[in-house]
């Protein structure tokens, strides 16, 4: 019931912004758009964002006998666990770093980057897609990929606000009358900022969640907190280019380069993941 909510309270979001921004740019008439956009991406918010995703960072479906590693820990999990079979797939970087998407379990995918696959051991790859399956049985992958595309929707409004802007937005006297110069740098300023608040809310506590529920899987908390440090160390080394609206979908916090994403942490402190999972200082010597 709290992920349902959480889903129907975005959605609900997504609208008013946008019929906000539509009222403050075309009145009476642009709120009207406004309302038929908002059910269009409502639509492909629930049943598209996970392919949107995927589609993001280019990745590609992968068969068992491409990625048996991968394949056969998931399939020890999902059997043990009682989850359905995910899709798998790889994203083409050597950057290490994975996530998990879909709107259930029936309907999930995962993937991870060419990077990870080199950089692992078996049982720390385990220990990733155990967590990764931990959203899944947590049934949180809905919410984070709806909430990349909000966050996406809201940040693309912007710019065309921004672009407006600069193209006359605040010329006229009905613009004036409607205070859509101001409106217009309102949406500047605060929809990169909503659009992150939107990840903070989903993002802190599911890692934390996710680590634990993969770790019960597996057994082996340190496997675990063994391929966060790994990951941690590696990705600083060779960061992954993230989008802000769909950075909090990964296991290690992405580079989300120079925009408002950098004002705010999407995840957890790994020092405070790997304590948490093994009762040790993150410096442990396993």
């Amino acid at each position: 019931m709290g992920n349902t909510f959480k889903t129907a309270f975005l959605l609900t979001a997504l609208t008013l912004v946008l019929m906000f921004i539509g009222r403050a740019f075309g009145g009476q008439n642009g709120m009207v758009i406004a309302l038929v956009l908002a059910a269009v991406m409502n639509f492909v918010a629930y049943f598209f964002s996970d392919k949107i995703a995927l589609a993001t960072y280019r990745a590609q479906p992968v068969t068992r006998e491409e990625l048996p590693r991968a394949y056969e820990a998931v399939e020890r999990i999902t059997q043990k666990v009682g989850l359905p079979m995910p899709k798998m797939y790889v994203i083409p970087t050597d950057s290490p770093n994975a996530f998990a998407t879909g709107r259930n379990p029936q309907h999930a995918s995962v993937a991870v980057t060419r990077g990870i696959l080199n950089l692992l051991t078996d049982e720390e790859l385990e220990g990733v897609l155990a967590h990764e399956l931990g959203h899944v049985r947590n049934r949180d992958i809905l919410i984070s990929s709806i909430a990349a595309t909000i966050a996406g929707a809201i940040t693309m409004l912007a710019s065309m606000g921004r672009w407006a802007m600069i193209f006359g937005g605040m010329g006229g006297r009905d613009d004036r009358d409607r205070g859509g110069g101001l409106a217009a740098l309102f949406m500047l300023i605060v929809a990169p900022i909503a659009a992150t608040l939107i990840q903070l809310a989903v993002s802190r506590s599911r890692e934390y969640e996710a680590d634990h529920t993969g770790a019960n899987f597996t057994g082996n908390p340190y496997a675990l907190a063994s391929a966060l440090k790994k990951l941690d160390t590696y990705s600083r080394r060779l960061p992954m280019a993230a989008t802000p609206s769909t950075a909090h979908l990964f296991i290690i916090q992405p580079l989300l380069g120079m925009n408002f994403g950098n004002l705010f942490s999407t995840h957890p402190p790994i020092a405070k993941r790997i304590e948490r999972l093994t009762g040790q200082p993150a410096g442990f010597q396993q």
